[in-house]
């Protein structure tokens, strides 16, 4: 009976203990919510709507309006996604269809090394290497081209949203491929051979089994990926070019753009002596936590529909 006594108590206190983490999770989101929205109500009060459908960023007259930080936010990351998602579920799919089982280990050595380099890296070999190389070989040729396109005139200044874009796009890649390989791999076997039996192809048992089968997982590793892409902050910082011109003076994507992170990096330590400054980026910071939010809402939606067949 004592021993009985004891592994009840043992497991109420394990679930106790469960119980407290996750309110203390929710306690933090709560407290940080709370935080960004009190320290906005100033720039809310006073913008109203034109913090977020402004196109003009001026302290010195406090005007401050945030469609450019937003729509650089939310087309920078689409264009990583974009250009990530393909490619992410490439190499998922060489990985654990066609790839030969001694060089699994290196590609997945590699995955994990590339998403654990600090995004400042990223942001510095996108300044120096990335930017002259993107700037004299495509930018240029494809001005020279194509330039009467608004959409791809210029002139080629490196720093741009596509620069951005394409350094975002190197980052999330390990990610949603980490985990769309993961989730490749546990498809379970039987259901495989099941198809192999009845006469299928590779392809055909990819098609109808190994990605229905993880649809799930690989939504949820894009979302992941767009989280980081909506909240990186150093690397695109550093390679976006810091202009507030875009899309409402220039719409080319090799025009230099800001995005809320990189607004709130590059102006948070002046905005400290000026209360309607700070108060307004802490309106972009609570912008970028209800979008983030949005989409969560959005894909646990998703996932709901989106079933096996």
């Amino acid at each position: 009976m004592k021993n009985i006594s004891k592994i009840i108590f043992l497991e109420n206190f394990f679930k106790l203990i469960l119980k407290i983490a996750t309110l203390i999770i929710i306690v933090i989101f709560l407290l940080m919510f709370y935080s960004l929205f009190e320290r906005s109500m100033p720039s809310l009060m006073e913008n109203g709507f034109y913090i977020l459908f402004g196109s003009s960023w001026d302290p010195n007259i406090k005007l401050f309006g945030g469609a450019p930080a937003i729509l650089g936010t939310i087309i920078s990351s689409a264009i990583a996604i974009a250009f990530a998602f393909p490619i992410s579920l490439s190499i998922a799919i060489f990985y654990t269809e066609y790839c030969p089982l001694r060089v699994r280990p290196i590609i997945s050595e590699i995955m994990n090394l590339l998403a654990a380099i600090p995004s400042v890296i990223y942001g510095i070999w996108g300044l120096w290497t990335i930017s002259p190389i993107i700037k004299l070989n495509f930018q240029e040729p494809i001005i020279a081209s194509i330039g009467f396109i608004p959409l791809f005139s210029g002139p080629a200044y490196g720093l741009s949203i596509f620069l951005a874009s394409l350094i975002l796009t190197i980052m999330i890649t390990p990610i949603i491929a980490s985990i769309s390989m993961d989730i490749f791999l546990k498809t379970p076997i039987l259901l495989k051979e099941a198809m192999f039996a009845l006469g299928a192809t590779k392809w055909e048992v990819l098609r109808h089994v190994v990605i229905p089968f993880a649809r799930r997982g690989i939504l949820a590793a894009t979302i992941l990926g767009l989280g980081r892409a909506l909240g990186e902050t150093m690397a695109v910082t550093m390679v976006i070019g810091n202009s507030y011109i875009w899309p409402f003076q220039s719409i080319s994507l090799f025009s230099p753009a800001t995005t809320i992170t990189s607004k709130i990096a590059s102006e948070f330590p002046e905005s400290v002596i000026d209360l309607m400054h700070n108060s307004s980026l802490m309106s972009l910071a609570l912008i970028l936590l209800l979008f983030s939010i949005s989409i969560s809402f959005i894909t646990k939606f998703i996932e709901k529909g989106v079933k096996y067949r």
